[in-house]
């Protein structure tokens, strides 16, 4: 055949071209009513929500095409990939909202089950940005029942647990069982007004119950910050979420293998801290200025701010470094632990042991509530479920008595007996079974009632109290070696940088278990 007689080979390009229009219409996600009702919220676009997250240009999207051939399903309603935020490498998940209200297909499922596994095998942490209305009941025999179905979601979540840090930021709902996705999550971020969880709508309750509620009263953003502590975080708009996502992240490793990530070493926060405690145990003070005080400057990242007050717990940095804290709080209830500051503690601890936090007890507790009401929600066993976190938590741990540890709030606050790498007292320190009034009252109540004279029943309570008072001083405390230093009050940061620094290469082990058996 003569070159003449060649027929030149025609370049393929319906292929490309129907991946060029398939692209175009996943990238634009569901039609522009719902883009536009969403924007009336002040919600953004899920790919927005990730281009303000991550690093420009860092996403790799994976799934792209997923149900592409399926009429109006971009993406199968979310979005996958892998990503970089402060040049840190972490996997995100973001529900778009704009197609089927976010709710989940088969395949919506199988590329969340493929992200948070690959996080899990690359070490690296999962950021879920959620804003889903729960399966699609249509669906259901799809997704819902198998072995890749939506329960091996929640598999994969609890086995990466403790392994990567994983972190929600919630836009919208998280309706029925997709509310179980931020529930395994280590913390919750929360957006007023537009975020809730709940495992039935109201409508659905007021069918199966007859209550008649509101989503925001039963599952919204407030109340999950502030009364059922589901949620960890409160933000005003989605832009602060985001940034709260990316400020956690900076305080966690990529993984249990690494230590957490260091930054320059700034001065102290505004504050003195003799000056921050009053010497009278019955005058309250806010531990949150204690800490912001004793603290790099301006790093104190508290969690569950809004709910168990009573109880401080949060991140922060000493000479760079970053510390876990546990204060109590007598600005709240006098600090005293009740059933929701036992769960805060314990799940606060287990994230810093989790991820090598070092842990810094601030002790100024009058011990654990008591009465029927208490006792009927469980006071015991919530109160057993710190201790336990405590107990197991191997990572540095010191107790820093600040004013008073009594009772079994010692224990709570890491004492003596739950071998923290040292116990430290200041000099307003005082270390009891209870205060000097209730033990007084406890032990003389009968023969101070049969004064006829109340200046004399005065000088017997107050003579007894100064014996109290002696019996539990802190240089004898020292001196029995039940405290391991006495601190001013300024020297104490000084003393934890040294202290933290010297106890980095401890030996972790704590038992030869597989696990131990959570309390109730």
């Amino acid at each position: 055949m003569s070159t003449d007689d060649r027929v030149e080979p025609t370049p393929c390009t319906s292929n490309s071209s129907r991946e060029a229009e398939l692209r175009e219409k996943v990238l634009a996600g569901g039609a522009k009513r719902y883009h536009d009702a969403n924007a009336a919220k002040g919600k953004m676009f899920a790919r927005q929500r990730i281009s303000q997250l991550v690093d420009d240009g860092s996403f790799i999207e994976d799934g792209l095409f997923a149900n592409a051939l399926a009429d109006g399903l971009p993406a199968d309603g979310v979005i996958t990939g892998g990503a970089t935020i402060g040049g840190r490498h972490v996997c995100v998940m973001a529900n778009d909202s704009t197609v089927k209200a976010g709710s989940w297909g088969a395949r919506t499922v199988e590329k969340i089950i493929r992200i948070i596994e690959k996080a899990y095998a690359t070490s690296v942490p999962m950021v879920y940005l959620v804003d889903s209305a729960g399966a699609r009941i249509t669906d259901q025999v799809d997704l819902f029942p198998g072995r890749r179905g939506a329960g091996k979601i929640f598999h994969t979540q609890v086995r990466a647990s403790g392994v990567i840090p994983q972190v929600c930021a919630l836009f919208g709902p998280s309706a029925a069982g997709g509310a179980y996705i931020p529930a395994f999550c280590d913390v919750v971020i929360m957006v007023e007004k537009n975020a809730s969880m709940y495992l039935g709508s109201d409508r659905m309750v007021e069918m199966v119950t007859g209550e008649k509620t509101t989503l925001e009263e039963m599952g919204g953003a407030k109340m999950h910050t502030s009364v059922s502590g589901v949620g960890h975080l409160l933000a005003k708009t989605e832009i602060e979420a985001l940034a709260m996502v990316a400020h956690y992240l900076s305080y966690l490793p990529d993984n249990f293998q690494q230590q957490p990530p260091t930054a320059p070493a700034l001065p102290p926060g505004k504050g003195n801290l003799r000056e921050l405690v009053p010497v009278a145990e019955r005058v309250a003070f806010d531990m949150r200025r204690y800490v912001a005080a004793l603290l790099d400057d301006g790093t104190y990242f508290p969690i569950h701010p809004d709910w168990a007050r009573e109880l401080t717990t949060g991140f922060g940095r000493l000479n760079g470094e970053v510390v876990g804290i546990v204060g109590n709080n007598s600005m709240f209830k006098g600090g005293v632990l009740f059933v929701d500051s036992a769960d805060k503690a314990a799940h606060f601890v287990q994230l810093c042991d989790a991820f090598n936090v070092p842990l810094i007890f601030l002790s100024d507790v009058p011990g654990f509530m008591v009465g029927a009401a208490v006792e009927r929600q469980g006071i015991i066993r919530h109160g057993a479920k710190m201790i336990s976190a405590v107990c197991e938590a191997t990572v540095p741990k010191f107790c820093v008595v600040v004013r008073k540890a009594y009772g079994a709030g010692l224990y709570a606050m890491a004492g003596p007996g739950f071998e923290p790498d040292a116990t430290i007292a200041l000099p307003t320190a005082k270390i009891a079974v209870m205060g000097a009034d209730a033990a007084v009252n406890a032990v003389y109540a009968k023969k101070i009632a049969d004064f006829d004279d109340p200046s004399a029943a005065a000088a017997f309570v107050a003579d007894r109290r100064a014996e109290y008072e002696a019996d539990i001083d802190t240089v004898r405390l020292a001196a029995e070696m039940v405290v391991d230093s006495i601190v001013e009050p300024e020297n104490l940061r000084t003393e934890l940088i040294g202290r933290i620094a010297a106890a980095r290469g401890k030996d972790r082990t704590f038992s030869r278990r597989r696990h131990g058996v959570t309390p109730v």
